[in-house]
Formats: structure tokens, sequence, C-alpha cells
């Protein structure tokens, strides 16, 4: 698992996700093997954490995915985003 916080361009990805859950782990996958560094955020187990996460993407499923300070969603909207090129370009700094 990728820890740490390796960007491409301007824009580093945050995921708010849980250990086991399938979604999370295919989104980490993803996002590994794209050689995209990230901050991952267990929220097992912790219901403040999990509470912040709802707050701030007003959802409660995980993960939760933000690239900078855009709200990407789960795994299928970064899949969406990582096969039609426009993950690279908010890596970049610009909007999708």
């Amino acid at each position: 698992m990728n820890d740490s916080v390796v960007s491409r361009g301007d824009n580093k990805v945050v995921l708010y996700g849980t250990r086991m859950c399938p979604y999370c782990v295919a989104a980490r996958r993803l996002l590994e093997s794209l050689e995209i560094g990230y901050e991952n955020i267990p929220v097992d187990g912790d219901r403040q954490l999990r509470q912040h996460m709802e707050t701030i993407s007003g959802r409660h499923t995980v993960p939760q995915i933000w690239v900078g300070d855009t709200h990407v969603g789960g795994y299928t909207e970064l899949q969406q985003l990582a096969s039609t090129g426009q993950l690279e370009t908010l890596l970049q700094g610009a909007s999708a």
C-alpha cells in the first residue's frame, strides 16, 4: 500500500477508505498501477474520521477520493477519469 504523498503535477491525491473494501483496494491498485502517489486515510474503526469524510464529501460510502481540491468521488469515477485521460488533467492542476 502506498501511504506516501508523491503527487504528479500540482495536485495531490487523497483517498479515504478502509483496508478491506474491494473498491478501496481497486482504487489503490489503480493509482499504484498508474504510478500516482496518494495519501491513504484509513477510516476503519474511526467514527470521527469517517464522519469528517462524510461531511466533506456528502457521501457515506468508501472510497472517497480527491485530486487537489476536486472531489472525484469513488472508484468508479476515478477509473472513468483515468480511462478518458481526465485524471492526468486534474493532476496537472486544470479541471476536468
